[in-house]
């Protein structure tokens, strides 16, 4: 049995559906009224039923429109489609976005015809009009300037035959086809225009005879057995309004492309118009361009008799204007003369500006020649602007590398800025003086435009940075200095411990030499024996060895070259240093040492001062800790851009949250007895090896220190 809640939903589903069949939304079709409104609900009545069949949620109407309807139906949204012709339809789209879904194509002699044409027509007794020439002095009567087959094709083809239709003949309009006709037959008009298709329907429903009717400028074509007298135009196209939705429009074009070819009236089977896909429009808009006709009728042809007619004041305002520009010329010729001097002052001004700069400056063109310097330029390098513009920069400034090989013009950055385009600036290069010297110096390179955002050359500053390497020198040997007191002060600090240390290999070495010296002294002793003892003796000797050598190298003060290094054989040297403070604190060391760390570029002593910091930074922070474990970890790993990352955690109380910010600042520490130079000299020295010092966390839970070192 069905659920109650989908029954219900049944219901309502069917209830809506009665309901929306029963009130169906009215659907408004404004068609062009072409013939009368009688003749066009008549002849479109079907079309509006079978849509209705169709979509029986929608209840299609037609609305007859005179031409001077159409326009406001659509702006006031009166209308959801529209029927009208082609070139209506073509301003409409232009002006208000309407767009066609479908195109007429109508029965003629049991054959369907997509196109149409107009007819330009007199009675059969007006010998005195066979042609288009003929209409000279003659009167047309046409539908209206709006109808497309009643008026503009004909005016068309007579424009084109070099007719005058403003002057050559005059022109009424009958508002209808039929009333055209009407108006030639009674003798009220010479000639008359009408689409194709009227006569044959007026002679069929028997209100003319075609016997009495003359076809002017008659054409023939195959495929089309309607008279007319112009060339085809696609028939009416059936459009959609903007406000119309999109998925009724697709509906309605489905409907009616499915309309049936034939109709039962009266037990007899009758053809009726059908409906295609839409036709393209193209030769309608020419038609319109060609007539200066809306949308297109933004220019308009004047004689120089009209020009001087209606435009009489400009012409006077222009001679006015000429004489005010004679005026002004003059006027301009002299202030282009102050303008000149001017422009020389600038020029002397913009040369004071640039010699009054201490950086040097010169311009480089698109060939590399140098095309103005200034004074300190030449004050640094030595060479004059004589001997500088108009040769090439490069060869005179830049031509070797700092290692004495020969510098590339192509790889030269000033050649690169006006190749590509891009500005830069070069931290350390060097420049060669006319005397031979070299000098450092740092320089931007920038490229120079013309008005036109056209590159002509680049424009480069430059400024030498001797004293700057020199102070850069001093400022290293300072930093080695302090460093060296840093390692010097830490062990200090570390004495008592590493005494201890030391403490236990000779007392080692003292008992066993005493125990050497019985046994020699015994009258029987055991040489396996006295082999023994010797071999500890020779083991803690060894022992103090290396805890002295590594205290030595820590200490001294001359700094070896960069060598490879394993960073892993670093951490165990220091791990003899503060093995002594690990025991005095009862810190529990875990070592995750990857073992196949690549090799490191190094100064061995500076990587090791820099870890023994850490390491001493981290055993501090677990002495205050009450926890009863307290942990040191030491990791080595490789990171994903292949460096070599060493990180040292503590179960410590983390860093205090004031100093945070300033941690590796030179003096920032949180230590009663410390100077707080470990980790500035630690960043400055990992720094220098192209590697980056940071904490990576603090908490209560204790921290961690990260550094990198890249791979050799």
């Amino acid at each position: 049995m069905m659920p109650k809640y989908l029954l219900l939903l049944f219901s309502l589903l069917l209830y809506s559906t009665q309901s929306l069949a029963e009130n169906p939304v009215h659907i408004k079709i404004g068609v062009l009224s072409h013939r009368g409104d009688t003749a066009t609900a008549i002849n479109w009545g079907d079309t509006a039923k079978h849509l209705s069949r169709k979509l029986p949620n929608y209840l299609f109407k037609i609305v007859p429109l005179d031409f001077d309807e159409i326009e406001s139906k659509i702006e006031n949204a009166e209308i959801h489609f529209l029927l009208v012709n082609p070139s209506i339809y073509v301003v409409m789209e232009v002006r208000h976005r309407i767009r066609r879904i479908a195109t007429l194509s109508r029965v003629v002699n049991e054959d369907y015809q997509n196109q149409f044409a107009g007819v330009l027509f007199t009675t059969r007794n007006r010998q005195d009009i066979k042609n288009l020439q003929d209409l000279k002095g003659k009167h047309l009567s046409a539908v209206d300037p709006k109808s497309l087959g009643g008026f503009q094709m004909v005016i068309r083809e007579l424009t084109d035959q070099g007719i005058d239709t403003t002057t050559d003949f005059s022109t009424s309009f009958a508002g209808i086809h039929d009333d055209v006709v009407k108006t030639v037959i009674n003798g009220f008009a010479d000639v008359g225009t009408v689409r194709t298709g009227i006569l044959e329907s007026m002679h069929q429903s028997g209100q003319i005879n075609l016997d009495n009717i003359r076809i002017i400028n008659q054409q023939t074509i195959n495929h089309f057995s309607q008279l007319h007298s112009t060339r085809l135009y696609p028939e009416w196209p059936f459009s959609k309004l903007p406000q119309t939705s999109d998925e009724l429009a697709q509906s309605v074009a489905i409907a009616l492309m499915e309309m049936p070819d034939h109709v039962e009236i009266n037990g007899q089977r009758s053809s009726r118009n059908r409906w295609t896909i839409p036709l393209e429009y193209q030769p309608v808009h020419e038609l319109l361009q060609s007539l200066l006709l809306p949308p297109y009728d933004h220019s308009t042809r004047f004689t120089y008799t009209d020009a001087l007619k209606k435009y009489w004041y400009v012409i006077v305002s222009t001679i006015i204007f000429f004489f005010l520009l004679a005026v002004i010329t003059t006027l301009v010729i002299r202030l282009n003369r102050e303008l000149k001097k001017s422009n020389q002052r600038l020029e002397r001004q913009h040369s004071l500006i640039l010699d009054s700069v201490a950086d040097g400056i010169y311009g480089v063109d698109l060939n590399g020649n140098s095309t103005f310097i200034n004074k300190a330029m030449e004050n640094i390098t030595g060479w004059t602007a004589k001997n500088m513009i108009g040769k090439n920069q490069h060869a005179l400034l830049h031509h070797t590398l700092p290692n004495g090989e020969r510098h590339p013009s192509e790889k030269c950055p000033v050649y690169l800025t006006f190749m590509d385009k891009q500005s830069r600036f070069i931290e350390d290069d060097i420049f060669w003086r006319k005397d031979g010297s070299s000098f450092p110096v740092e320089y931007s390179s920038t490229p120079l435009k013309d008005e036109k955002n056209q590159t002509i050359g680049s424009v480069v500053i430059f400024r030498d940075i001797s004293e700057r390497k020199k102070a850069e020198i001093q400022a290293r040997k300072f930093r080695t200095e302090l460093a060296h007191m840093a390692r010097v002060s830490t062990m200090g600090e570390m004495a008592s411990g590493m005494a201890h240390e030391l403490n236990q290999p000779l007392t080692a070495i003292s008992t066993y030499a005493d125990a050497c010296i019985r046994l020699t002294e015994s009258s029987a002793f055991d040489k396996e024996q006295l082999s023994d003892t010797l071999e500890i003796i020779s083991l803690q000797a060894k022992r103090a060895g290396a805890i002295i050598k590594q205290l030595r190298n820590f200490i001294r003060k001359d700094m070896p070259d960069r060598i490879p290094t394993n960073i892993n054989d670093i951490i165990h040297e220091v791990l003899v240093l503060i093995k002594p403070s690990l025991n005095e604190h009862s810190i529990i060391l875990q070592l995750e040492l990857e073992d196949d760390i690549p090799i490191v570029l190094t100064q061995h002593i500076q990587i090791d001062q820099v870890i023994l910091n850490l390491v001493k930074n981290a055993i501090e922070a677990m002495s205050t800790n009450s926890s009863s474990t307290n942990i040191l970890q030491i990791k080595t790993e490789m990171t994903d851009n292949e460096n070599v990352k060493v990180s040292i955690s503590d179960s410590g109380n983390g860093v205090d949250e004031t100093i945070l910010k300033r941690l590796f600042t030179p003096f920032a520490t949180s230590k009663n007895s410390g100077m707080g130079l470990g980790l500035s000299i630690s960043e400055g020295i990992i720094n220098e090896h192209g590697g980056k010092l940071k904490l990576k966390t603090s908490s209560y839970q204790g921290s961690v220190f990260q550094f990198t070192l890249p791979v050799h």
